[in-house]
C-alpha cells in the first residue's frame, strides 16, 4: 500500500519491547495483542509486521518491509544492501570475546590459531583479519557459553549486557569487539510516499528523544547573582527570567542536557540558586 508504511519489529523481548514503547512515545496507537504477527496503527499510517530480529534485515532489503528496527548487531552480521537511517539509543549491549576464567590473557594475539565458537562468523571474521589473527571459526547458534567447556572451541564471541550468564559458566570476558544499539534500516527504493511518512515518522522520534536528553529546570536567584547565573547555563537560546513576589528576586527557566546537568546544578548552587525545580520533557521540538 502506498499509503502505508510498512516497519518490521522483532515479535517478542526487549527489542520489542523498547521498539513499541518509542513507537507509543511518538503518539502512534497499535495493538499488537498477543502472539499477532501482524497490525495496524490506528492513528498513523503504519502496518507492523512482528518478526524474528534475524529475519528483519532481509525483510527489508527485500521490500517486504519499508523500514525495520533491528540490533546494530544483526544488521552489521546479516550485511543486506539497506539504508541505515538511525541510532535509536536503546537496547544497548556490546559484542565480546571471553575465555575460560582460569585461563591468562595477555591480548587478542592469544587467539592466534585457536579456534572461536560464535553466532557471529561475520563480525568476529571482520574482526580477527583487522587484527591479522588467523582463528578457526565455528559457527554455532544458541549457547554459545557452553562450548569452551565441552572442548568445542579456546573461546567464544557472544553477546554481553551484565556479563552474568559468561560469569555462571566460567567464562570471563577478555575484549569487547562490537558496541551495539538498536538502529533503524530502510529499503533503498522508497516510493516519494512512503519516504514522505518516514520523513514524519522519523520528526516524532526526534522530537522524543531529544526530550529524553535534556532537562527543564526552574531556580529561584537573588537580582544581583542574575547575571553570573545565565552565564552558567547553556540553554537553548537566552533563558526566561521572571520578577517574583518577592522582592529583589527573579525565576529563572531553561533547558539543559541530561550529560551536563549534576555539573550544572552544583555551579547553581554555588552562584546563589535556590528553589532548583527539575522536570522531564516529554516531547520537544527544534
Amino acid at each position: 500500500m502506498e499509503n502505508t508504511l510498512r516497519i518490521a519489529v522483532q515479535k517478542k523481548g526487549r527489542l520489542s519491547d523498547d521498539s513499541l514503547k518509542l513507537i507509543k512515545e511518538c503518539g502512534i496507537k497499535v495493538n499488537n495483542g498477543t502472539g499477532k504477527l501482524k497490525a495496524t496503527a490506528s492513528n498513523f499510517p503504519m502496518e507492523f509486521l512482528f518478526l524474528r530480529d534475524d529475519d528483519i534485515p532481509g525483510y527489508v532489503q527485500d521490500g517486504i518491509a519499508d523500514i525495520g528496527i533491528v540490533g546494530a548487531n544483526e544488521a552489521e552480521e546479516k550485511d543486506k544492501d539497506v539504508d541505515w537511517i538511525k541510532k535509536l539509543g536503546f537496547s544497548k549491549c556490546r559484542l565480546s570475546l571471553a575465555i575460560d576464567k582460569n585461563e591468562p590473557y595477555n591480548g587478542v594475539q592469544d587467539f592466534q590459531g585457536k579456534s572461536l565458537a560464535t553466532s557471529y562468523p561475520k563480525i568476529l571474521g571482520d574482526f580477527l583479519k583487522a587484527n591479522s589473527i588467523d582463528a578457526e571459526i565455528h559457527e554455532i547458534s544458541g549457547s554459545v557459553e557452553i562450548a569452551p567447556s565441552i572442548g568445542l572451541a579456546y573461546g567464544i564471541c557472544d553477546i554481553v549486557s551484565s556479563g552474568s550468564t559468561l560469569m555462571s559458566n566460567g567464562l570471563k570476558e577478555v575484549e569487547e569487539i562490537y558496541q551495539s544499539e538498536a538502529v533503524m534500516l530502510a529499503n533503498k527504493s522508497l516510493s516519494a510516499e512512503k519516504q514522505e511518512i518516514l520523513n514524519r515518522l522519523l520528526f516524532r522520534i526526534d522530537s522524543v528523544q531529544t526530550a529524553k536528553n535534556n532537562k527543564y529546570i526552574l531556580l529561584n536567584s537573588p537580582n544581583e547573582k542574575i547575571d553570573e547565573i545565565i552565564s552558567i547555563l547553556p540553554g537553548i537560546k537566552s533563558p526566561t527570567v521572571l520578577p517574583l513576589a518577592m522582592e529583589g528576586w527573579s525565576s529563572v527557566h531553561t533547558v539543559i542536557r541530561e550529560d551536563d546537568f549534576w555539573q550544572i546544578i552544583e555551579d547553581l548552587k554555588k552562584a546563589g540558586a535556590e528553589g532548583i525545580l527539575v522536570v522531564p520533557i516529554e516531547k520537544m521540538i527544534l
